[in-house]
């Protein structure tokens, strides 16, 4: 048999080698024989280690302030919002800036909020299978949607009201889209119009959400106006038959456009800059609708039309000349039977788990939704999505992009134009090291054997 020298080579055992029975010349495992003894002299070989780091001194005021660096406050927005490394920080300081009412208006799910945590669950679950020897001294995470050339497949979703988280609202998620080569999507319950986004953004990649109204001329005077505004393409969303359990927005007493009772309202009075920006502009309504006022649950189960069929779609194609996307495709069967309708493009979503609070999350329905719907139909997906990694697994599973709201949204609160720029630069060069450390080059090379599980 044969041992292990000190340098890792083999070498014959001797006779009476520690750990040999003489008779058989069998192991014996060290965990067996006994604890192993002790240095002679342990006292003497510490006081030499000691001796090695040589005599204890006084350090100089200056030695200790050596290893002290003082960091400049940062002058501008944009300095403040460096600082925040990822959106989780974000998140952070849009709470400490926002009242909670508000917060929670954008944080917040349904119910017990389980599908909003699953979504982020399962994307943190997700296992990426780096490849090595790949050539990625330039990254690339450019893709196409619908015919066009983004710098990244990252697309803003549609958010309602987003002036009641910041004057900048609508405004300031789509400057910060154009300035990272993004789209965005403008909701119909959005506080700006389609006609001011486009006049105060034109360079922006604009597309259009639509809710269908139980006013059905209303749905339409929305499509044309889109349409007229240089809106590129049209995302119905399907996922709000009814409204959502929203209990936090039921907590707070958070009516719509925002109103709140009075004990609610004290809490605005603790965050002065909000409430001081907020008074001082122009106020918070919704651009397209009148609703009438009231909670979330009455303004929905009032304004949208939980009959709506697959009929739909036929008319809606009458009235939209361009892309027709469908957001809130769970089940494959419905992917299937939408694309075989005739839709360019699917949105997996649960609605961010502000509907359906048992709702399965978007990374677990994904790579069903796109086996059904086929190579050739884009499919985007959201929910959950906080890094570039999530992106770049949202991109292996098979999405063509993702659509991000509550990043956005965080930072838009956290620090107005500055805070959403933050969040598109952290997404943006989340994505792009994520992609060099996966030996992935472009973002077609982004495939489903980079997912462990």
């Amino acid at each position: 048999m044969t041992t292990m020298d000190a340098a890792g080579t083999g070498a014959p055992a001797s006779a009476d080698a520690p750990g040999t029975e003489a008779g058989g010349g069998h192991d014996t495992p060290p965990s067996l024989s006994g604890p192993a003894a002790a240095p002679e002299d342990a006292s003497s070989a510490l006081q030499v280690d000691r001796s090695q780091l040589g005599r204890r001194r006084v350090p100089s005021v200056r030695e200790a302030l050596s290893m002290v660096r003082f960091e400049r406050v940062g002058r501008t927005p944009a300095e403040r919002m460096a600082r925040a490394h990822d959106i989780d920080d974000l998140r952070a300081r849009a709470r400490a800036a926002t009242p909670r009412p508000i917060f929670d208006f954008v944080d917040g799910g349904a119910g017990d909020e389980g599908a909003v945590h699953r979504n982020r669950a399962a994307f943190d679950a997700l296992q990426l299978v780096p490849r090595v020897l790949r050539d990625v001294s330039t990254i690339d995470t450019s893709t196409t949607l619908l015919g066009r050339r983004v710098a990244a497949p990252i697309v803003f979703a549609p958010i309602g009201l987003a002036r009641a988280a910041h004057p900048l609202g609508e405004i300031g998620l789509a400057r910060a889209a154009a300035r990272y080569g993004l789209p965005t999507v403008l909701s119909t319950m959005a506080s700006v119009s389609p006609e001011q986004l486009a006049r105060q953004v034109p360079e922006a990649d604009r597309w259009m959400q639509l809710y269908l109204w139980r006013d059905r001329d209303a749905s339409r005077a929305v499509v044309r106006r889109a349409a007229d505004a240089g809106f590129r393409a049209l995302m119905l969303t399907l996922d709000v038959p009814v409204a959502g359990n929203r209990l936090r927005d039921v907590r707070n007493g958070l009516g719509f456009p925002p109103s709140m009772p009075l004990r609610s309202a004290l809490r605005v009075a603790a965050k002065p800059a909000w409430a001081w920006r907020t008074l001082t502009h122009e106020p918070i309504r919704y651009a397209l609708t009148e609703t009438g006022g009231g909670d979330f649950v009455t303004q929905t189960d009032r304004t949208l039309d939980p009959s709506a069929t697959f009929a739909e779609l036929e008319w809606l194609r009458e009235v939209w000349p361009g892309p027709l996307l469908v957001k809130g495709v769970l089940d494959s069967r419905d992917a299937r039977r939408l694309v075989d309708a005739g839709v360019d493009g699917l949105v997996v979503s649960n609605h961010g788990g502000r509907q359906l609070e048992q709702a399965v999350a978007t990374a677990h329905a994904l790579p069903r939704v796109r086996e059904a719907a086929g190579d050739d139909t884009l499919v985007l997906v959201d929910g959950g999505i906080r890094s570039g990694a999530h992106v770049a697994a949202a991109l292996a599973l098979g999405a063509d992009a993702v659509l991000v709201g509550r990043p956005a949204m965080y930072g838009l609160m956290a620090g107005g134009q500055a805070g959403v720029d933050r969040a598109a630069e952290l997404l943006t060069s989340g994505l792009t090291r994520t992609m060099a450390l996966l030996g992935a080059a472009r973002v077609a090379e982004l495939e489903p054997g980079m997912i462990a599980n």
